[in-house]
Order: C-alpha cells, then structure tokens, then sequence
C-alpha cells in the first residue's frame, strides 16, 4: 500500500491561502488506512478549514481516489457542490492528486499529504517500508526479503563489513537485512542461494515515467 502523511496546518494554508471554497476529495483504500483521506480525516479537514474561515462546498471518499475514471464517475453526483469550489483538496497519494488534476482540468487542485513510501501495515497505523519499485524484483533470491530497501546501503550481495552482532552499521535498531537473508533461506532450507552472486542492478528500469499497457501512441502524448 502507498503510504502517506498529512502535511503541516501551516504548509496546506500556505498553498491554499488565496481559495475561499472547497471539494474534498478521499480514497477509501491506501489513505483510509493511513488515516490520512478515510471520512474521519475530511471531518477534521473541514473543521480546520472552517476555522480559517474557509468553505467546504462538499467531500467525497471514492473507492480508489487513484483509478480516474472510476472517481470521475462516482463524483457525478457531487456535481454542483465541485463546480461551486475554488479549488480541490485531495486527500490521497500522489497518484490520487494526479488523478483529480485529470478530471479537473480548469480547476486547481493541492495535496492535503505527502506521499511516503509502498510499504506494509504491521499494527493499526504502524508501517514499514518494504519495497523500492525498482523494477528488477530479486527477492526470488533473497528468501522473500528485499535487500534494495531492507539494506540501507541497497547490497545485493552482503552483509557489509559494517554489521556488527547482527544488527545494520547505520543504526543498531536495525537488524542487518543480509542477516534476515540467511536465517530465511537456512529456515526454509534454501542455503544454497546464499552462494550466489546477484550481478549489478539494471537501473534503467527504474526510469521514469513507467507506462504498461497503454498504446505507443498515448505513451508519446504523455512523455510530450
């Protein structure tokens, strides 16, 4: 799941200062989980917004505030309360603002979080990060555990001389993800594929922006 977080009172004022009136818009997925865009969070929104002396025209959770027309269709309704805002607030990732920049051509729209990281919920609100999207997954060969993001240093083939009883040079709270490594593979008797070397990775991969399944033709229109 994406996860993300609310930006400050002071640095949403700050980009939302010369609007009187706005739509809220949620996601009942990634950002209902984090808190940051569920209908208890647009709530909070809008008293905060009220007490600035702002308006909130109406608010909205789609189901996934990142699948654009999907949300463009469930705002249908809401219509008249979007068409009588300033401006859209956005209370997703960064994908969901994008996606509300799509549907909202002629109208401004501003992020009400900071997109973190794709991580994991371990307990209610807790998260850990534990993909980097690079493109190339090696986990295949590391017992399911991903090296890239676990390593600070992002060794493909470890531990590090820095690793000391166990625990990551960079901070003893964390345990050495090469130490992770083995006791997975030696739990799940696959020690063999320690002896392996995983060549240098192909960050070309990573390149940006990522595109699949949409026509060579639209791929162009978005890079231009």
């Amino acid at each position: 799941m994406i996860i993300s977080k609310r930006k400050t009172h002071e640095k949403l004022m700050e980009s939302l200062n010369k609007y009187n009136s706005f739509f809220l818009i949620g996601c009942s997925e990634c950002a209902s989980l984090c808190g940051t865009g569920d209908e208890a969070a647009m709530k909070a929104m809008k008293e905060e917004l009220e007490q600035e002396g702002k308006t909130v025209t109406g608010m909205m959770v789609p189901k996934t505030g990142c699948q654009t027309l999907g949300t463009k269709i469930e705002l249908k309704k809401d219509k008249e309360a979007c068409e009588a805002a300033d401006a859209i607030i956005a209370m997703s990732c960064g994908a969901g603002t994008q996606s509300a920049v799509e549907i909202f051509p002629d109208t401004p729209v501003y992020p009400s979080n900071d997109t973190m990281f794709l991580g994991n919920m371990t307990r209610f609100q807790m998260f850990d990060e534990r993909c980097s999207l690079c493109g190339e997954c090696v986990i295949d060969k590391t017992g399911g555990i991903c090296p890239i993001t676990n390593c600070p240093k992002g060794l493909l083939n470890g531990p590090c001389g820095g690793m000391k009883d166990g625990n990551c040079e960079v901070s003893a709270e964390i345990k050495c993800a090469w130490v992770r490594i083995y006791e997975r593979q030696k739990k799940v008797n696959e020690l063999d594929k320690m002896a392996e070397i995983i060549p240098p990775k192909d960050w070309s991969k990573k390149q940006n922006p990522h595109f699949i399944g949409r026509p060579e033709k639209d791929k162009k229109e978005k890079k231009a």
